[in-house]
């Protein structure tokens, strides 16, 4: 993951915010190549339902990994849907 400085931060806030929009991916920002920060993507589609960090797990793309996981549940298994 890239991490940026935040003194970089400051001077190019529309242009990092605008890359991760368009790239889908995080960006870091700290101090000594170290993060402390990250600049997400917020979802195109939110439900009004839910409040903000559930939409960002469900639409943020945090959980993309798990497609290529295999199915241990189906929706029959839930008890109680929240999306």
């Amino acid at each position: 993951m890239k991490v940026i400085t935040t003194s970089e931060a400051r001077k190019k806030l529309s242009t990092i915010v605008d890359t991760v929009r368009m790239s889908n991916r995080p960006i870091a920002i700290g101090r000594r190549d170290k993060a402390e920060a990250l600049i997400i993507k917020f979802p195109d589609t939110a439900n009004a339902l839910v409040d903000d960090v559930t939409n960002m797990n469900a639409y943020g793309g945090g959980f993309d990994f798990l497609e290529a996981e295999s199915d241990l549940y189906s929706r029959d298994d839930l008890t109680v849907s929240y999306v």
